[in-house]
């Protein structure tokens, strides 16, 4: 079933149908102000922090509410209803609607009673503050006189478990007043000012363009007792009863008219945010000038799209199209920014960083914009502990310059994080992240860069933090010579410990030689050359001895010493990860590569995408496979877990498999399944978490949308992968592994400071390799383009 579409000239997806299967979301603001709303305006908002800095209120695993509400009634008639479809919901028979979800701004169109309304919701670039900007318009012959609403549920504290929990303490704290165009809402008064006389927990609702006729700081006494968001009695009876909260829940209700001549539109902006009563002022009276919104949203628009163009392509395959050039790429921005903080599964209590999730994360964004990327990479390394392991969680607030951040080794750091142990892999990422920054930007001196380490006040350069990395697996070893899981090694559900060992990691760290030692070649650091290379010798025979099995790549070892993912075990008998990863990582041969992937397709593969492993536990998991805690197909437990899908499309692209990896990639784009909705449930236009595997009675069915590392592993699945784009240090291969029917494609991408203009053409239907490569008219024997052969217009043509 069809619920809306993509229309890829403005950037946005279309949802004409409202009643979609779950809430489709995005995203509005920045690292300063977060805001979360769906396609029936619910959702929340929060400053900085989902769990430290929440200011609207949301009811999580329920019915979408509360939200951004707009109400209107016909003052003549007393029928009502809502800017969006909820919270009234109207019979889709008579109220019409279309929503529009883009680049930081999400924009609502309802027709009903022959009024036409038009909210658009966005956070002002570089602001922080959200903005709700209502425009109404009488389609009718005779005059209309038309009440707007304004409602937002304010938390009763900035803390969100508190606000939701303590309520002996919370309905206890919170005062609201009406103040000329606004509603001011103070919590806990009388704790010590600032200089300015407030103790910077305030917020507002106001409103600009029109007068305000009533008003309500009072969540009852706005929607009544025994009443819902669906018929407030203040919009029931066309009034606000002026009365304000002292001591229980607290709320934004403003109300205005609007008398409108036949075909007249008039529009009013609400204003949210968490400011003093004399910014919230000056704030709002820049939208007594209702045109600065549309400024505004082309700012959004402008900023955003220009962002996007850095790498675009046209290819016969809309739905790669459409994620690759928008929404994947968008997405990773978001993800890059919230991390797992704050959406409508992750409820905002997270406050910080994974550090494997943010690491990889900033891979997605590198080819569009390398500086922002480079701004985080800083800041992981700064929260790299200086044994060479990564901090399980960096919390947001962390100071990049103090060096004295507590570790896994710290109790108060346990206690404050919940995180008890290093993890196996976290560190590890830096190695295709630093890598493929420097190899997008050329930026060697990087490696040279002083950075401090998270727990002492001493700087390290760049290249010793990634030596200290490697340290850290090989003074982290097991039994056999192999990294040990250690608390987990990417799979939250596999504890290994510091006695079982994961092929998962020992093949990140052969990957990791591999990389350090291009940047010890620059070094001319052959000492290390000579380690690195032995080393990794020594690792991959090791991989290859203890692990290979016939067709397959074992998962591990368990604490016992027993194998985990050998073919004859009766369940988890083949495991995704490890074989992806052995081409990834460069380990596998050609033979095992290919058998490998078969074995994949065969045993793994369904027709919503790969399974993370297969058979699902039941009856044989061992103490460490905590995903027997979820039922078969689900999550880790034989679920098609989302992130892997990036790396099984990047493996089959770099054996030259195009047909085979956008194979996977349609199996599990969400653009891909649009006109199957009702199946995914999720948004079709975002990475979720997982997808029920095919022993689940919703086969089909995915969960955790937006924060996810889907987004950037898919992202670099197609962009590396399947586009082929692979900078390196010297310049840029291009080397696409497409489908074969594709004929013809065409690439934009900007890259050190030049533009490239890609035509691929496949006149005999090919895969992948080249027989022709032409850079600015000439023809090159190689489909690598050195740096300085470069031009500020750079013109190729690759004949497959």
């Amino acid at each position: 079933m069809k619920y809306g579409f993509f229309d890829e000239e403005k950037r946005e997806y279309v949802i004409t149908r409202p009643d979609t299967p779950a809430p489709w979301c995005n995203y509005l603001g920045s690292p300063e102000y977060g805001a979360i709303i769906s396609n029936n305006a619910g959702g929340y908002s929060f400053v900085k922090s989902g769990a430290n800095g929440r200011i609207l209120r949301y009811h999580f695993n329920s019915d979408d509410t509360p939200g951004r509400y707009i109400y209107l009634r016909d003052d003549e008639n007393g029928d009502y209803w809502s800017a969006s479809w909820q919270p009234v919901g109207k019979d889709l028979e008579l109220y019409k609607s279309e929503v529009r979800h883009g680049t930081a701004y999400t924009k609502m169109k309802a027709d009903y009673a022959e009024i036409t309304s038009e909210a658009t919701y966005y956070v002002p670039l570089g602001k922080d503050y959200e903005v709700w900007c209502e425009k109404v318009t009488n389609n009718s012959n005779k005059e209309r006189k038309i009440s707007v609403f304004g409602f937002a549920e304010f938390t009763n504290d900035d803390n969100y478990n508190q606000d939701q929990v303590n309520l002996q303490y919370t309905l206890c704290i919170s005062q609201t007043s009406f103040r000329d165009n606004l509603i001011y809402q103070q919590i806990n008064i009388n704790a010590e000012k600032r200089e300015d006389g407030t103790n910077g927990l305030e917020r507002f609702f106001g409103l600009a363009g029109n007068p305000v006729a009533s008003y309500n700081g009072d969540k009852e006494a706005f929607i009544g007792l025994y009443h819902s968001y669906g018929n407030p009695v203040a919009v029931e009876r066309g009034e606000c009863d002026g009365v304000c909260n002292y001591n229980e829940n607290s709320c934004g209700g403003l109300h205005t008219k609007l008398t409108l001549a036949p075909g007249e539109s008039k529009t009013v902006v609400f204003v949210l945010g968490k400011h003093t009563e004399k910014e919230a002022k000056a704030i709002i009276a820049n939208y007594e000038d209702t045109t600065t919104c549309e400024k505004e949203v082309n700012e959004l628009i402008n900023f955003w799209h220009k962002k996007l163009e850095n790498f675009k392509v046209n290819t016969p395959s809309e739905s790669f199209n459409a994620m690759v050039n928008t929404w994947n790429a968008y997405q990773c921005f978001l993800t890059f920014t919230w991390s797992r903080a704050a959406s409508f599964v992750y409820c905002g209590e997270r406050n910080g960083y994974g550090y494997r999730d943010t690491v990889q994360d900033i891979q997605g964004v590198i080819h569009t914009d390398p500086e922002a990327a480079l701004e985080k990479i800083r800041f992981m390394l700064s929260a790299q502990v200086d044994n060479g392991g990564g901090l399980p969680l960096v919390r947001f607030d962390h100071d990049e310059r103090a060096g004295h951040e507590g570790t896994p080794d710290d109790e108060w750091y346990v206690r404050e994080t919940g995180h008890p142990a290093y993890r196996a892999d976290d560190a590890l990422w830096l190695f295709p992240t630093v890598f493929k920054y420097i190899a997008e930007t050329g930026n060697l001196d990087f490696i040279d860069e002083e950075i401090t380490w998270s727990n002492v006040e001493k700087k390290a350069t760049v290249y010793e933090h990634l030596q200290k990395a490697i340290d850290f697996s090989m003074n982290h070893l097991g039994p056999h010579g192999l990294p040990a899981g250690l608390h987990a090694d990417w799979n939250d559900c596999l504890r290994l410990g510091k006695q079982g060992e994961s092929s998962f990691v020992a093949m990140q760290l052969y990957y990791a030689f591999t990389v350090m030692k291009a940047f010890a070649e620059y070094k001319k650091d052959t000492d290390y050359i000579a380690y690195l290379e032995k080393t990794q010798k020594e690792v991959g025979e090791k991989i290859n001895n203890l692990w290979w099995e016939d067709d397959r790549f074992n998962r591990g070892f368990k604490e016992t010493g027993e194998l985990i993912g050998s073919k004859n075990d009766p369940e988890a008998s083949m495991w995704l990860n490890p074989q992806s990863w052995s081409i990834i990582s460069g380990l596998a041969t050609k033979e095992q590569a290919d058998k490998a992937l078969e074995s994949v397709n065969r045993e793994l593969n369904t027709a919503y995408g790969a399974k993370v492993m297969a058979p699902s536990y039941v009856d044989h998991a061992f103490d460490g496979a905590l995903a027997i805690l979820f039922p078969p197909s689900t999550k880790e437990n034989g679920g098609i877990f989302s992130q892997p899908q990036g790396w099984i499309i990047l493996a089959n692209a770099l054996m030259g498999y195009g047909n085979e990896a956008f194979k996977y990639f349609e199996e599990t784009s969400p653009a891909s399944q649009n006109e199957s909705a009702e199946i995914r449930k999720l948004e079709p236009y975002v990475h979720g978490q997982y997808t029920e595997g095919d022993e689940s009675p919703f086969h089909g069915r995915s969960h955790v949308h937006w924060l996810t590392g889907t987004a950037s592993t898919c992202m670099v699945g197609c962009v590396e992968g399947i586009c082929g784009i692979r900078p390196d240090f010297g310049g840029i291969r291009i080397a696409p592994a497409i489908p074969s029917t594709w004929d013809k494609f065409t690439m934009e991408k900007n890259f050190r400071g030049c533009k490239l203009n890609i035509t691929v053409e496949n006149p005999n239907g090919r895969e992948s390799g080249f027989s022709k490569f032409v850079v600015n008219g000439e023809e090159y024997s190689d489909n690598y383009i050195p740096a300085d052969k470069l031009t500020e217009v750079t013109e190729v043509k690759i004949v497959l």
